[in-house]
């Protein structure tokens, strides 16, 4: 399988090192002319000088898309219309509305669209759904995520602060993979409650969102993405009738990557709790990948999001709405 990477900044090249053995990446495309140079002389790659040229070259397959948010969708459609399958860098497009859009061209044209959620594939978080399934909470009552960076010199002028850019603020950054694991435990949900203040930052999107939001049997999940959190952090909390699970850290500046399982005794009082660790480096970019890869050359669904994509999409529009953001 042949592919190209249009957007070589950080997350693009992430991607790109994502790509498993069984992928030829082919060639790039920045806009930043430099940008692309240095991508093409680090993994070895052509450096087209359009999109147009990367979309004519018919051994492609694949075309991962890492640009910003106001692009994302309009390339995702130009690409599945010139046949290629896409893997698209979250949240898949400015809005809801767009990406129904790739949707239904993908749909139109018979391929394939992934959108880059990573969290679901880190280590802890995997090892959450396995003990879910097992039963091993019970029934899930509600779930408490929050998600923070402290942004960075120049933050407020950077893409993320224009909205016409970006969407919106922290919630269409981290809020997204909030949403996404919640939908994941919690299944379909509505929104019940959302601030999307801006504390700090000189900017007009949000650098704080705190939402709350509830599925058909009542559990909620309470959570908050903010870029004033000065030292990097991520935790999220699953509660179940009979226990409770604890993530904390991401690896990297966001602390050693650990999950924690308090298991209910009969008689209740203090729980038997067993730690897992997962200090090796952070394969969740490869993995996602390779499942998406694996299922381009078997035919198999396993890594379709389109929908909950979907659905993180329309409740950020939502929140927005309701908070007049």
């Amino acid at each position: 399988m042949k592919a190209a990477v249009i957007g070589c900044g950080l997350i693009g090249r992430k991607r790109a090192l994502a790509l498993p053995g069984t992928v030829e990446l082919v060639g790039c495309f920045d806009e930043v002319k430099s940008a692309a140079e240095s991508f093409a002389l680090e993994f070895k790659t052509a450096n087209f000088a359009s999109i147009k040229e990367i979309l004519e070259v018919q051994a492609i397959s694949l075309l991962v898309i890492a640009t910003r948010h106001d692009s994302l969708h309009s390339l995702a459609i130009e690409a599945l219309n010139a046949g290629k399958n896409v893997f698209l860098e979250k949240p898949g497009a400015i809005n809801h509305l767009a990406l129904e859009k790739v949707c239904k061209v993908a749909r139109e044209n018979g391929l394939r669209v992934h959108v880059g959620y990573n969290h679901r594939y880190h280590s802890a978080i995997m090892k959450a759904f396995e003990l879910c399934r097992m039963g091993a909470l019970g029934e899930i009552m509600f779930l408490r995520g929050r998600y923070g960076h402290g942004g960075r010199i120049g933050y407020e002028k950077e893409w993320r602060a224009d909205k016409l850019k970006s969407g919106g603020g922290e919630l269409i950054d981290q809020g997204t993979h909030l949403i996404d694991l919640s939908l994941g435990f919690l299944g379909e949900l509505k929104l019940e409650y959302a601030a999307t203040p801006n504390y700090f930052w000189n900017m007009e999107v949000e650098d704080n969102v705190f939402m709350s939001l509830k599925n058909n049997s009542g559990g909620i999940a309470f959570l908050q993405a903010s870029c004033t959190e000065w030292k990097n952090m991520f935790s999220l909390e699953i509660y179940g009738r009979a226990g409770k699970i604890e993530i904390s850290g991401l690896g990297g500046s966001y602390g050693l990557e650990t999950l924690t399982f308090h298991k209910m005794l009969p008689e209740m009082g203090t729980p038997v709790s067993q730690t897992w660790s997962f200090p090796d480096p952070d394969h969740s970019w490869a993995l996602e990948m390779n499942e998406f890869v694996n299922d381009l050359q078997t035919g198999a669904k396993k890594s379709d999001n389109l929908d909950s994509s979907l659905e993180i999409l329309r409740l950020i529009g939502e929140i927005y709405s309701r908070t007049n953001r």
